[in-house]
């Protein structure tokens, strides 16, 4: 059985964190959170949170695949593989992106 601990990076790459940045403005910005946020009223710090917590996991993503640690990209991807039942089939959508 695998144990999962929390890593902490400590010497950050900065491109990491441009592009982590980036992917939180690309996918959240123009799109159906701010709905959301405005329907239910949520606090700045709540989606100062979720932007934290969602930016975090991006680069520790982007640092496996940098690293090219397939092995614990895998991990993970076995991991949380599920079928959840509020998750359509996924279309990947790409800005710009124009099908011929």
């Amino acid at each position: 059985m695998k144990v999962w601990k929390r890593v902490k990076i400590l010497k950050k790459d900065n491109n990491v964190d441009m592009i982590s940045r980036s992917f939180i403005n690309y996918i959240y910005r123009n799109g159906p959170i701010n709905d959301l946020i405005q329907k239910y009223h949520i606090e700045a710090k709540d989606i100062m949170e979720l932007n934290q917590y969602t930016a975090n996991r991006i680069a520790g993503l982007l640092l496996l695949y940098f690293a090219n640690d397939k092995k614990r990209l895998d991990d993970i991807i076995l991991k949380y593989n599920s079928n959840h039942p509020f998750l359509r089939e996924i279309e990947p959508e790409i800005e710009g992106y124009i099908e011929k």
